[in-house]
């Protein structure tokens, strides 16, 4: 029975996959919009997608996933049907050739290798990536247009794979601490916009590592802190126009007044 019902679930998901497909045809042969698009025109979706899909998942809302995810799914079968009308690869091609990776970097799964924990499982994906390009740096392959902390994140966690890190929380943590000395030092001299930047910029590196030795996401903490930000100061805003002023009538002093106010009262 449960065999019988695996089965039938597979072939109902590669017919749902098929008339996906000849639905993405159909666009591209007969949507006005759909036929004009190509890789480059697309590109700025298949970003905007995934954020949307992104955000979802940080909804707990089920329909909205599935429906963002889709979304990001369209964009795949669509540079894979612009790609095919090139005669360069199409979906299914795109299919094969990600399981074929999946299957070669994880050798703990699909083969006798044994991996001991997550630090080992990056360590070898890391060793497996080079070996299959041996003239690839080991940086290379990261997107520098991804968001910066996640950026900075993302190089500590490769870097890490090869030994190339500190060992404790406690090490990282100093490391922010000395940036910090660094960044007031440049902020006091005041003589260089330039230098005062790129120390900033290593407060910031420095922190993102912080988040990845605790095991948390850095551009996700940001994110929670962001929107924590905007709606204690939406509550302010509210708060003070029910008094009939503005933000602006109030000093700096009556402001963080009503500020530790809107903390204290357990606002997000």
């Amino acid at each position: 029975m449960g065999k019988k019902s695996k089965k039938s679930k597979k072939a109902r998901s590669c017919t749902e996959t098929l008339a996906f497909l000849d639905v993405v045809r159909e666009l591209r042969q007969k949507c006005p919009w759909d036929k004009k698009q190509t890789h480059t025109s697309l590109s700025k979706y298949l970003l905007e997608e995934a954020y949307e899909a992104a955000e979802a998942m940080n909804s707990d809302d089920p329909e909205a996933l599935k429906e963002e995810l889709g979304d990001v799914l369209l964009q795949v079968a669509l540079h894979s049907e612009i790609a095919s009308e090139k005669k360069w690869f199409d979906f299914e091609s795109v299919a094969q050739a990600i399981s074929e990776k999946m299957i070669r970097r994880h050798p703990h799964v699909f083969g006798d290798a044994e991996i001991k924990d997550y630090a080992s499982h990056m360590k070898n994906w890391t060793r497996l990536k080079q070996k299959e390009k041996p003239q690839k740096k080991i940086l290379e392959g990261i997107p520098k247009a991804m968001p910066a902390l996640q950026l900075a994140q993302r190089y500590g966690e490769i870097t890490s794979s090869v030994g190339f890190d500190w060992k404790k929380t406690s090490e990282v943590i100093k490391k922010v601490k000395e940036e910090l000395k660094e960044l007031e030092a440049e902020i006091k001299s005041n003589q260089s916009k330039k230098r005062i930047e790129e120390e900033l910029g290593d407060v910031l590196f420095a922190l993102a590592q912080v988040a990845r030795h605790l095991g948390t996401d850095a551009e996700r903490s940001l994110k929670v802190s962001s929107s924590k930000f905007a709606h204690r100061f939406e509550k302010l805003e509210n708060k003070i126009n029910q008094k009939g002023k503005k933000i602006s009538d109030l000093s700096e002093v009556q402001l963080e007044k009503e500020w530790q106010s809107i903390k204290r009262s357990g606002s997000i």
